[in-house]
């Protein structure tokens, strides 16, 4: 609200509603991709090769506390490399356009 009234006291409203309206007609490229590529896909990689541990982990060894750590351990590693390579084809790409 307090927003609200200092636009209807400010002197120069309509430029700010102009850029507003010039923001909301721009056009550009879906950032859908991306956002799902940086933000979802790591999370589903942990939880599907942290799952992926554990199956095989459990068939090694019978010490839980153990298991817990190398899952967590191994998961992560494979999380951070799989965001290295995301990262090296993204500059890859990024270099080719």
């Amino acid at each position: 609200m307090a927003e609200l009234k200092s636009c209807q006291e400010c002197d120069q409203k309509h430029k700010c509603q102009e850029i507003y309206q010039q923001l909301g007609k721009a056009q550009g490229p879906s950032v859908v991709f991306k956002a799902v590529v940086a933000f979802l896909l790591p999370i589903l990689i942990f939880i599907a090769s942290l799952a992926a541990f554990e199956g095989i982990l459990v068939r090694i060894t019978d010490i839980k506390e153990l298991r817990i750590a190398l899952d967590f351990l191994l998961a992560l590693s494979v999380t951070l490399a799989m965001v290295l390579i995301i990262k090296v084809i993204n500059k890859h790409l990024s270099k080719n356009k």
